[in-house]
């Protein structure tokens, strides 16, 4: 028997990075909230203590920190004559579990995405003319200059670390020249550089590039966020991405919100609570709250008046396909929205050797590095080129962990004497420049329920049917080239160029960039949410996360996930809690 428990201001399904701020900014507005999170409570002090946060079998291997795959996972099929099958152990990406989501064990790359982002659709078919069929790219509805104040905010609430490019129009050197203008600095200095990142720097302005310090949300100098949270100068350890940072260095939710909010009397947390469903009035035109299930069992339903769904993009889909809300996308026809637009990052790159200089790679950050964005987005012209978007390209230092680092140049064995000489020969003399890629959305990449397999609470797991499409290899063939010249001008032994070639294999890691299945958009036939992520079903229904794009930007998502989110949580309390409703008119 469900037990009915007392109605609440909002709900939160979630609480990684959007579910903070939302709570953050909601209670601060007098609101009641409760957030549920489907994983455990996670502390810096508890869980990451620097005595075994740095613990690589347990949280590389074991992933300790990530949803486990036995309780809850997705198939997964290149295309659709292919039979789907489970992910039984996560690996091109990790989404995250437990309170601070996929925020805590993130490197902490933080960009803006380019104002020709948010209107690719649009802005491409003015300039190139009318976009390949198949290709369902959309605009976002709103504007990077609408957005840009909310950049802003997060980057002081992270204290991120870098050089601005554009600032109020004035291209400032040592920035990057490409990126919208911005209304301030960012808070704080860029991290100290390595080795590897001055041999880039060197390559790249050879070749008359503009290399910028990557945008970071790992600590230069200590700093004090408007939110009045500590955070301490990085140390350089190189257990950022797949670890919680014990130092205080990294902006996470746990080191920059979540400590304020568990203060105040009208937030709520409960953990260990996996949301079941998302319940709707008689008429179907509200979100009467949701239904939920505890560790030992017992199954509550939680009215609210909003509600607002801040999980990981892949499980916001499935939960509204659960809840049939919207309808769901169908590729043969192109009807429908739930699941639609599924997108995630075209990946590529150059390993570059070195015969006596160290790069010391265990001396690192997550976001420890430089960048070139030349060929990202429309900062190139794409005529005659046969596809649209880009990505930038970039040399990190970000670990050299032992357990997963062991480059070896090409033609050495995977295994034996020799591997291990090798891998011992070149342990402490190598670095990589990479290219990330955009994923531009086409018709043939989706999510939708897999009529075969179920969760342990007998629900429908979702599908994932991914490839990349022939926009994905036109882009890695024209950019890999550059990156693979900047690597051979950085004064190595040699070069290992990592090509993108065949289909999408859903093992090795990559990143954890998946985007849309909820997108947002201006019609209500195109998309699931309108430009202040609203539901176009449910007015009182609101969605949070990557799942809103459109289709997936050359950029790490994080900075925009959570502008839209500031963006979103202005219009519920200065628009919507005055007069409950559409804000925008379908």
């Amino acid at each position: 028997m469900t037990k009915q428990l007392p109605k609440v201001d909002v709900v939160l399904v979630g609480f990684g990075w959007t579910g903070a701020i939302y709570a953050e900014k909601l209670t601060a507005a007098g609101m009641e909230v409760l957030a549920l999170e489907r994983g455990p409570w996670r502390d810096t002090p508890k869980d990451f203590a620097t005595t075994f946060a740095q613990d690589e079998l347990r949280y590389y291997w074991r992933h300790g920190m990530f949803q486990e795959a036995s309780q809850s996972t997705v198939t997964f099929r290149n295309n659709g004559a292919q039979t789907a099958l489970p992910m039984r152990h996560w690996g091109s990406f990790l989404p995250g579990n437990g309170v601070g989501g996929s925020g805590v064990h993130w490197n902490g790359q933080t960009y803006r995405f380019l104002p020709s982002d948010f209107v690719a659709k649009s802005h491409n078919e003015e300039r190139y003319g009318p976009l390949p069929e198949g290709m369902t790219v959309q605009d976002y509805g709103v504007t990077y200059d609408e957005l840009e104040p909310h950049f802003d905010y997060f980057e002081k609430i992270c204290g991120i670390c870098g050089t601005a490019g554009n600032l109020r129009g004035d291209i400032r050197k040592g920035g990057n020249p490409f990126e919208g203008p911005r209304s301030d600095d960012y808070p704080n200095p860029p991290m100290q550089m390595t080795f590897s990142q001055d041999r880039f720097e060197a390559s790249a302005r050879d070749m008359g590039l503009n290399p910028f310090p990557v945008p970071s949300a790992n600590m230069s100098r200590a700093y004090v966020n408007p939110l009045g949270m500590q955070l301490a100068p990085c140390t350089y350890c190189g257990f950022c991405e797949k670890h919680g940072c014990g130092n205080y260095s990294k902006s996470s939710p746990q080191t920059t919100i979540i400590p304020v909010l568990m203060k105040r009397e009208n937030f709520t947390l409960r953990t260990d609570s996996e949301v079941l469903s998302v319940e709707k009035s008689p008429d179907g035109t509200r979100a009467t709250g949701v239904t939920y299930i505890d560790t030992s069992g017992e199954e509550f339903f939680q009215p609210a008046e909003v509600v607002v769904l801040c999980a990981y993009p892949l499980e916001n889909t499935r939960l509204m396909l659960l809840s049939d809300i919207g309808t769901p996308y169908d590729p043969q026809t192109g009807g429908g929205v739930v699941g639609k637009n599924y997108c995630y990052q075209v990946m590529s790159g150059a390993t570059v050797f070195y015969d006596e200089e160290y790069t010391n790679g265990f001396v690192g950050a997550g976001a420890l590095g430089m960048a070139v964005d030349e060929y990202n987005g429309d900062n190139f012209d794409h005529s005659g080129l046969g596809f649209i978007g880009g990505g930038y390209i970039a040399c990190y230092t970000t670990n050299a962990r032992p357990i997963e680092s062991h480059p070896v140049p090409e033609g050495v064995p995977g295994w034996g004497s020799e591997w291990k000489q090798s891998v011992r020969a070149n342990f402490l003399k190598t670095t990589n420049v990479g290219v990330h890629g955009a994923s531009m959305a086409h018709r043939s990449n989706y999510l939708d329920l897999d009529p075969t397999y179920t969760d342990r609470h007998g629900r429908p797991l979702l599908r994932m049917t991914y490839d990349f499409t022939l926009n994905d290899r036109r882009l890695t063939a024209h950019l890999t080239p550059v990156a693979e010249e900047i690597a051979r001008g950085m004064g190595g032994r040699e070069v290992n160029v990592a090509e993108r070639k065949g289909s999408y294999d859903s093992m090795p890691y990559q990143t954890t960039h998946n985007t849309g299945g909820t997108i947002m958009g201006t019609d209500p036939q195109t998309s699931v949410c309108n430009r202040y992520c609203q539901s176009w079903d449910l007015h009182n229904l609101f969605v949070a996360g990557a799942g809103l794009f459109p289709q997936n930007a050359g950029y790490n998502p994080t900075g925009t996930v959570a502008a839209l989110a500031y963006w979103s949580v202005a219009a519920i309390i200065d628009q919507y809690m005055a007069d409950p409703g559409p804000l925008v008119q379908a």
